[in-house]
């Protein structure tokens, strides 16, 4: 029997992708002064207001926050007319606070080191940050080993931002949606049934002119694009006119594309988001490494696809729940799939920190590539040797 899998992908000029830029920025400069800094923050980024607030252990000025939304800004490709953000128009409010000292307490010293639960050594000295479920995934469908829809749905938006920022078509503006829809039969890809870009323009643009140019030089370019048929469904800017745009259409919240940045809806989601978070916050690390855990299952064959689930009580330095979940697909029985997860990945939060190096200031460019599928690039995208 067919199913249909979808997923969508925003530009990082969308303003929940700019908020999160933001975020991740303060956390990145936080831990260029301190490895250790504990960071939570989000962004609101509206009509010419702009509110960072949190709550952060490492201090920094209010003038390297506005820098960090300046920059954001620049990057994004609001320093243009009619983009729909203009930072020398907006108000700036900045509210970021001290941890709570009894989480940073439940960080700093584990229920296991509290209670001598197990050996008290350094992996067990720093418990989660907050409670949480956590989930990752993989799938053998593309060289990334992600879904995908997932995978054309980035591609598209990332040759959108290329042209956009190389102004190749220098009336592209910084927002973008895409939307995939692909035929499966018997759980293999068969073809793509709907497409969806959404992009906006300057107002003098044609919408004529928009679908012929992004039809040559976006879809027509995608590596996928043979898995088109007579009975894809193509739409573009199907509102019509998209000339207003950014945050003068849209507000932007930190954390609101959770599915954009996992696994397009291919895989369940714990709820919590990533940015602005540092690698002390369960969700943050947590779903790095069962991403990590996935990715490695299906990369040695053991499974088509496999979903792991972590639970982490805040103030828990070990997980107190684990779920596998192969649907199916595994090649090998899945006591032994639990055993290999058992013999090659210390599950505490201390050691996925360790091992996956999450101390350093890389989450500005998780936000801009996105936080799954590319190969080696990230500690926790490389299999095992």
């Amino acid at each position: 029997m067919d199913k249909i899998y979808s997923s969508e992908y925003v530009s990082k000029g969308h303003p929940d992708k700019l908020a999160d830029l933001i975020s991740d920025s303060v956390l990145d400069e936080c831990l260029k002064i301190n490895p250790g800094s504990h960071v939570a923050c989000e962004t609101l980024i509206s009509k010419d207001l702009v509110v960072v607030s949190g709550e952060i252990n490492t201090p920094i000025s209010d003038k390297i926050c506005r820098n960090i939304i300046k920059n954001s800004s620049d990057f994004c490709g609001y320093n243009r007319d009619q983009s729909g953000f203009y930072f020398d128009k907006a108000k700036i409010v900045i509210n970021l606070n001290g941890q709570s000292k009894d989480i940073n307490y439940a960080v700093e010293n584990s229920y296991e080191k509290r209670n001598q639960t197990s050996k008290t050594d350094n992996a067990d000295t720093l418990g989660a940050g907050d409670q949480g479920i956590v989930v990752g995934y993989a799938c053998n469908e593309t060289p990334e080993l992600m879904p995908l829809p997932y995978i054309i749905s980035r591609d598209l938006i990332n040759q959108f931002e290329k042209l956009h920022d190389d102004q190749t078509l220098d009336y592209l503006r910084p927002v973008a949606k895409s939307l995939v829809a692909i035929v499966y039969e018997n759980n293999k890809p068969k073809h793509i049934d709907r497409l969806v870009l959404s992009v906006q323009h300057t107002k003098e643009t044609s919408e004529e002119k928009l679908k012929i140019d992004l039809k040559e030089y976006v879809i027509s370019q995608n590596k996928y694009s043979h898995l088109f048929n007579a009975n894809t469904k193509i739409l573009i800017n199907p509102s019509g006119c998209f000339s207003i745009g950014g945050p003068e259409a849209d507000a932007g919240l930190t954390g609101r594309k959770i599915i954009v940045d996992t696994y397009g809806g291919r895989a369940r989601h714990g709820g919590g988001a990533f940015s602005g978070k540092d690698a002390s916050k369960s969700d943050r690390s947590g779903a790095y490494l069962c991403r990590w855990i996935a990715k490695n299952i299906v990369g040695l064959s053991y499974a088509d696809q496999c979903e792991i689930e972590l639970l982490y009580a805040i103030g828990v330095s070990k997980p107190i729940g684990i779920d596998i979940n192969c649907f199916g697909t595994h090649k090998v029985n899945m006591d032994k799939i639990y055993k290999f997860v058992e013999d090659n990945f210390d599950l505490r939060i201390y050691s996925t920190i360790k091992e996956l190096d999450l101390k350093k200031p890389i989450y500005k460019e998780t936000t801009i590539l996105g936080h799954f599928g590319h190969q080696n690039h990230f500690a926790w995208e490389k299999l095992k040797s």
